[in-house]
C-alpha cells in the first residue's frame, strides 16, 4: 500500500480551498510523465498497482485528486494550472471513467497550444448525458453526503464477483467513505453537467482506448460512442475487470499501459527513464500481449 504521508498537496488557485493532493513517483528527469486521473469515487491512491509496478519499470508517474471544482472550464484551467506549477508543458494522462472524461476535456480545452501528447481512457465517455442525470446535476451541492454516496454506489457491480474484484470494490468504498460532501457533490455535478466532446479538437491526439467486456457502469451504446469518436485509437479489451480494472486486473492494465507509452520511446515525449528500455524485453511483453489477446477472442 502506498502512504499517504508522501502525497503532495498544491494549491495553484486564488482559492486556498483548492487543493490537489498527487503522489509524483519515479525518475524526476522525466519531463512528460504518465499522469492518472481518478473516477468520481477515487483518490490518488486508487492507482497504487499502477505507481509500484510503473516507477519499478522506471516510468514517472503523477497520480492525483481533484480538489472541488463546479465545471468543466474551471477544472481545465486549474489543472492547466497544477500543470504549470509542476513545470510539465506536455504530458500523457490516463483517465478512469469521469477522469477519461475530463482528460478529454483538458485535451480539448488545451487544444490551441497542446498539453497533452496521449489519452488512454479506460471505461471513459464522452458526452456526460449517458448517465440520464443532466436535470439533477445541478442539485447535487444541496444533497448529504449518504445520498451523494448511494447515487455512486449504485453504479458499483452487484452480483458474484471474483476474489480480486471484491477486493477491489471493497477498496474503492473505502475511498468514497473518506470523500467530503462537497468532494462528491462536485465530481457528480462534472460527471453529470451537460457536457460533451469535441473530437475535431483532439483527433491528432494518438489514444488507447481501454475497456471491459463484463459487466461495469458504461452502456455498450457509450462504448460504441467512444469507438466512433476515435476510430484511430488503439484498443486495449479486458475480458473482465468491471469498473475498476486498474485494482483487479492491474497486471494487463500495466501492460496495456506499457505497448501505449512504447511509441513515445526515445522522443523527448518518453515517459521512461531511456536507460530502463530494454528492446528484447518489450519485444516479448508485445509478443505475449498479442498471444493472449487472440486467445480471448477465439
Amino acid at each position: 500500500m502506498l502512504n499517504m504521508h508522501n502525497s503532495l498537496l498544491i494549491i495553484v488557485d486564488d482559492d486556498d480551498s483548492k487543493v490537489w493532493s498527487l503522489y509524483d513517483a519515479g525518475p524526476r528527469s522525466i519531463r512528460c510523465p504518465l499522469i492518472f486521473l481518478p473516477p468520481v469515487s477515487g483518490t490518488a491512491d486508487v492507482f497504487f498497482q499502477q505507481i509500484l509496478a510503473l516507477t519499478g519499470w522506471g516510468y514517472r508517474v503523477i497520480a492525483l485528486q481533484y480538489p472541488v471544482y463546479w465545471d468543466h472550464l474551471e477544472f481545465c484551467d486549474g489543472f492547466r494550472k497544477l500543470l504549470d506549477h509542476l513545470q510539465l508543458d506536455k504530458v500523457h494522462l490516463f483517465g478512469a471513467s469521469l477522469g477519461g472524461f475530463l482528460a478529454q476535456k483538458f485535451a480539448e480545452y488545451t487544444h490551441k497550444s497542446p498539453r497533452v501528447q496521449s489519452l488512454i481512457l479506460c471505461n471513459a465517455f464522452s458526452d456526460t448525458s449517458i448517465f440520464n442525470q443532466t436535470w439533477t446535476a445541478n442539485s447535487f451541492w444541496l444533497m448529504p453526503a449518504f445520498m451523494l454516496k448511494k447515487i455512486v454506489l449504485g453504479n458499483f457491480a452487484s452480483g458474484p464477483v471474483d476474489p480480486e474484484m471484491a477486493d477491489g470494490i471493497d477498496f474503492m468504498v473505502d475511498r468514497l467513505e473518506s470523500l467530503g460532501q462537497s468532494e462528491l457533490a462536485s465530481r457528480l455535478t462534472l460527471n453529470c453537467q451537460n457536457s460533451y466532446v469535441e473530437p475535431h479538437k483532439i483527433r491528432d491526439i494518438p489514444v488507447t482506448i481501454m475497456d471491459v467486456f463484463d459487466q461495469s457502469a458504461l452502456s455498450t451504446e457509450a462504448k460504441e460512442e467512444m469507438y466512433k469518436l476515435y476510430p484511430n485509437a488503439r484498443r486495449a479489451h479486458l475480458k473482465t475487470g468491471g469498473n475498476f480494472p486498474y485494482l483487479c486486473r492491474s497486471a494487463e492494465v500495466n501492460l496495456y499501459i506499457q505497448i501505449h507509452l512504447l511509441q513515445f520511446h526515445g522522443t523527448r515525449y518518453a515517459a521512461i527513464d531511456p536507460s530502463m528500455v530494454s528492446a528484447e524485453e518489450l519485444e516479448v511483453q508485445k509478443i505475449s500481449l498479442h498471444s493472449s489477446s487472440e486467445q480471448e477472442e477465439q
